[in-house]
């Protein structure tokens, strides 16, 4: 009699992948480079958080319209006001996070916002946090 062990490989599976801005090209596939699970939906945070509404074409919901409150005088109200703009944002159009916190702090000598979101990627239980950084340029 003949038993045949059975032993199953782990293999990890991405679940998502977004294309990278550029277009880059791998030189090993020479195929389009992508940004796979966590670094997909950090990169669609940052660019749903720095487009401003009616930006792009045939979309005019899309977009966290941050930078039209970057030249009020930076408050206490206006920062809640940007972390319910970035709570909001996020809840309509990036169905792939689940949000912890959003955290926004300001320094006024260096006329920059910045936006810390926590959040969960959908079935994973690891905790994961990215940085936008908003700045007033004359």
């Amino acid at each position: 009699m003949v038993v045949a062990l059975v032993t199953n490989k782990q293999k990890k599976i991405s679940i998502y992948a977004d294309f990278k801005k550029d277009l880059e090209i791998s030189p090993l596939s020479q195929d389009l480079t992508v940004f796979k699970d966590e670094d997909a939906v950090k990169e669609s945070i940052k660019n749903l958080l720095l487009t401003d509404r009616g930006e792009r074409l045939m979309q005019p919901t899309i977009g966290g319209n941050l930078r039209a409150m970057l030249f009020e005088n930076i408050t206490p109200g206006v920062l809640t006001l940007m972390e319910d703009q970035v709570r909001t944002t996020l809840e309509l159009h990036e169905p792939r996070a689940e949000i912890i916190d959003v955290e926004v702090s300001s320094n006024l000598d260096d006329n920059v916002v910045k936006i810390r979101v926590q959040f969960y990627i959908l079935n994973n239980q690891q905790p994961i946090s990215v940085d936008v950084f908003l700045e007033r340029t004359r």
